[in-house]
């Protein structure tokens, strides 16, 4: 977008100082991002996103979610005496329309953060893990106390995996690539488990197991660490919504206790890394002093769960001609399939 638009955008927000020119940001894959720097000194630094609203549909919905979320979590730290909040919890600007983003003439959503400085992190080591554990049971802790009623599903169904086996069903009834019968171990294996991965979609409707409200993407790098490497701030807030507590503890242990590569094609790579593992369950256990018993005992379920899901996501994919995931070579998502299977199979054999 060329810069006389930016800057329209930018004047549409009520910033409470002048800034200079958008300094593009290359992270993520969803949403295009920029720094807008103070013109003066001391000045506050702020941080625009396009939302991409062909994935984030109800984009008043995914900006009410963030807003409730965020303020629930402020007013919790500043009760507490927290020094520097801005630090510790994101804040979205409003526009001067009093709306939490701006529609632009040809239809495209912005917003504005105040900007959070920090540092992220890639590599997951047990350390790391500790401390992500803690992050995300302390940021799950502090909206324990918000009804999950309160927020709607910015992505509707997104770890349902009822609906991920609908669709699974779906795919194979109507196999548009012919690509089912060589393949027809993989869907047999998944059809298997079915019934053990709605337990708790099943224990919800008979009132043994809460929702709550989840980040639903727990990954070490929606953490912002400080200077001295101590977490201060969880980021990328536009999948927070209702769900179960053992999902996004699974979703961190789908990837960060992966031996192995999402996409790996060498199966013997696939192990649980129980180091990792264990670290990120303690860290998340001294926080998250909110969890029931029932909770408690599901989430090794979680990660299964997690690791079943995706399988059968990449595996819907591939039967539909690869219409969803982005793919480098054409048996991409059936080698992403086999290797969340394989990860899944050795999570079976050590988190019983």
């Amino acid at each position: 977008m060329e810069q006389d638009n930016i800057s329209q955008i930018i004047s549409a927000f009520q910033l409470e100082n002048q800034v200079g020119n958008p300094e593009p940001l290359k992270i993520g894959l969803i949403n295009d991002s920029f720094i807008l720097p103070p013109l003066q000194e001391g000045g506050k630094k702020y941080f625009l996103q396009r939302i991409n609203h062909h994935i984030f549909t109800n984009v008043e919905g995914l900006q009410q979610n963030i807003d409730k979320v965020t303020r629930h979590i402020r007013q919790k730290l500043i009760s507490q005496g927290v020094a520097d909040v801005d630090k510790r919890v994101l804040q979205l600007v409003p526009a001067r329309d009093g709306k939490l983003y701006h529609k632009t003439g040809n239809g495209n959503f912005w917003r504005i953060y105040l900007f959070v400085e920090g540092r992220s992190q890639e590599r997951v080591t047990p350390d790391a893990a500790f401390l992500a554990g803690r992050a995300f049971g302390e940021f799950q802790n502090q909206l324990a106390d918000l009804p999950h009623d309160a927020l709607c599903e910015s992505i509707p169904n997104f770890h349902n995996i009822e609906f991920r086996l609908m669709q699974l069903r779906q795919a194979a009834e109507a196999d548009p690539c012919a690509r089912l019968k060589p393949c027809s171990a993989i869907y047999n294996e998944l059809l298997r488990r079915a019934d053990d991965m709605c337990l708790g979609e099943r224990l919800f409707r008979e009132g043994k197991l809460p929702k709550r409200i989840n980040h639903c993407d727990t990954k070490v790098n929606n953490i912002l660490f400080d200077d001295q490497n101590r977490p201060m701030c969880i980021v990328d807030l536009d999948t927070v919504m209702p769900g179960f507590v053992f999902s996004d503890f699974g979703d961190f242990m789908r990837t960060a206790a992966n031996t192995g590569a999402e996409d790996d094609p060498e199966l013997s790579n696939i192990h649980v890394d129980m180091d990792i593992y264990n670290a990120y369950k303690d860290g998340y256990l001294s926080e998250a002093s909110f969890l029931t018993d029932i909770e408690k005992s599901l989430l090794n379920y979680g990660c299964r769960l997690l690791s079943y899901m995706q399988t059968v996501r990449f595996f819907t994919d591939y039967l539909n001609g690869d219409t969803y995931y982005k793919i480098q070579y054409p048996e991409h998502n059936l080698v992403r399939t086999r290797a969340q299977l394989r990860l899944l199979e050795e999570q079976e054999k050590m988190l019983k």
